[in-house]
């Protein structure tokens, strides 16, 4: 954490003004872990691309074969294939899962920094809160601006893909 702690603090160092720059930082953290997550889970899933095909096209045997069986009303033999098809289900079911995961792991490196930098630092709210309080911290914060900046991102990435497709046709054009 300590390798990253000189660039990271430079998000909460942008305006001079402590509050603004603390939920600003917090924010651009927040979506560069977003961004981070994203860009893991598409290598993860490219790496895995041959592992769930695979995956997927068992499944869809196993479930063609049990609904062939049920067809020819062979009870014992519609079981035993039903059977393979939900344990198929449940491989693909908990591996896509296992991928989704896998666009997570920048929360905890995010949250593993903020503590070291804004443990104790709280914020108070205008009123008391159940179960919460006075004051929020540093998590509860994150939380929030990551929730947000996780809706923003498709938006943002599919104007950033298109700026760059429109630069790379004006970049061939000369």
């Amino acid at each position: 954490m300590l390798r990253f702690d000189p660039y990271l603090i430079l998000l909460y160092k942008l305006t001079g003004d402590p509050l603004l720059d603390y939920f600003l930082g917090t924010f651009l953290l927040a979506f560069l872990s977003v961004i981070v997550g994203d860009v893991t889970s598409v290598i993860v899933s490219r790496v895995n691309k041959r592992y769930t095909e695979s995956l997927t096209r068992d499944l869809i045997a196993h479930n063609t074969l049990s609904l062939e069986a049920m067809k020819s009303s062979d009870g014992q033999l519609y079981q035993a294939c039903n059977t393979l098809a939900n344990e198929a289900f449940g491989k693909v079911f908990f591996h896509l899962i296992a991928l989704s995961a896998s666009s997570l792991w920048p929360i905890f490196f995010a949250l593993a920094w903020m503590q070291s930098r804004f443990v104790g630092i709280e914020l108070p709210l205008p009123v008391r809160v159940p179960m919460m309080g006075n004051a929020v911290g540093y998590s509860f914060l994150f939380f929030l601006l990551y929730a947000i900046s996780r809706l923003l991102f498709p938006w943002v990435k599919s104007k950033l893909l298109l700026a760059w497709s429109l630069l790379r046709r004006r970049i061939h054009l000369f």
